[in-house]
């Protein structure tokens, strides 16, 4: 008994000496280069110019393969959906431009080159989808979310240039809501596709660090006021039309939030695993007290909402 107890205790030691050395090896890959590693920039913008490639290839084939081609032209969408597909052009185009950025600072790139080689991806990359729904019937291209694809590009490069961090940081969260059963094949059948579609579920915010615009103070570094908006009662995008769901009448409605946040970037920690899990997952507002406030009607107040 003795000796198979020894033995089980050598076994949990080897387990969490190769799982310490298996953490530190990805903790030295992770840290950031102090100077221009050319391997890691070169692997960064071939690794970019790959999945961006692959993932145009494969939304052509998903997207567009069903529905004839036509001549390029420009659509006007910009009073659908209460605007919500415009902020999530910013929220995209912002957050692919900061993992782009955050890539090439990792290969020791140079402040310019990442801002010019990081901060254009989402730009890049969202503005290829728009010219490819100027050339299909069923869509067109919209100025709107170009503008709205530039606009989240430019909060992130701004805030580099004039502060040299990120204060304002825009956010996602997001809820089932009961108008996606409704019209499935529009709004999403599954979780994963309701998530993408469903705007009455979706919410953005703009949560914005306390501790950065007053550095003298006792705030906690990592504590945010967030301010999001977010619309319900959208089947259809057309923002005038009114309908009948179990004998209520439904209205598209703009709605607006003051919640706290957090800043997971602002935690403090030497390891680069946890500022790596960090970072992933700043792009999405911690569930938190709100304050609701929805058009035309009484003040709302949330325990957690996300």
């Amino acid at each position: 008994m003795i000796s198979k107890n020894k033995s089980f205790c050598f076994v949990i030691l080897g387990i969490l000496t190769l799982s310490s050395y298996s953490q530190n090896s990805l903790n030295r890959f992770l840290k950031p280069a102090d100077s221009l590693n050319n391997s890691r920039k070169n692997t960064v913008l071939l690794s970019e110019a790959l999945v961006s490639t692959g993932a145009l290839v494969g939304l052509n084939q998903l997207w567009y393969a069903d529905y004839p081609r036509s001549r390029f032209h420009f659509i006007n969408d910009n009073q659908e959906w209460l605007q919500m597909d415009k902020l999530g052009h910013i929220f995209s185009s912002y957050q692919m431009g900061r993992f782009g950025t955050e890539l090439l600072q990792w290969s020791g790139a140079s402040q310019k080159d990442q801002l010019i080689y990081g901060a254009g991806l989402g730009f890049a990359f969202l503005t290829t989808v728009e010219v490819m729904d100027g050339f299909s019937s069923e869509w067109g291209a919209s100025l709107g979310d170009v503008i709205a694809n530039a606009s989240g590009t430019a909060l992130f490069v701004s805030q580099e240039l004039l502060w040299k961090e990120q204060r304002i940081i825009p956010k996602f969260s997001f809820h089932q809501t009961r108008y996606a059963a409704e019209r499935p094949q529009v709004l999403g059948r599954s979780f994963n596709e309701q998530l993408l579609k469903d705007y009455n579920g979706q919410t953005y915010w703009l949560s914005i660090n306390l501790h950065s615009f007053a550095k003298n103070t006792k705030i906690p570094k990592w504590l945010n006021l967030a301010f999001g908006y977010g619309a319900n009662g959208m089947l259809y995008g057309n923002n005038e039309k009114t309908y009948v769901l179990n004998n209520e009448i439904i209205k598209n409605k703009r709605q607006f939030y003051l919640s706290l946040d957090v800043d997971l970037t602002k935690i403090e920690t030497k390891s680069y695993i946890l500022k790596t899990f960090f970072s992933v997952f700043n792009t999405l507002k911690i569930p938190a007290p709100t304050v609701e406030l929805t058009a035309n009607e009484s003040v709302r107040l949330h325990l957690f909402y996300f």
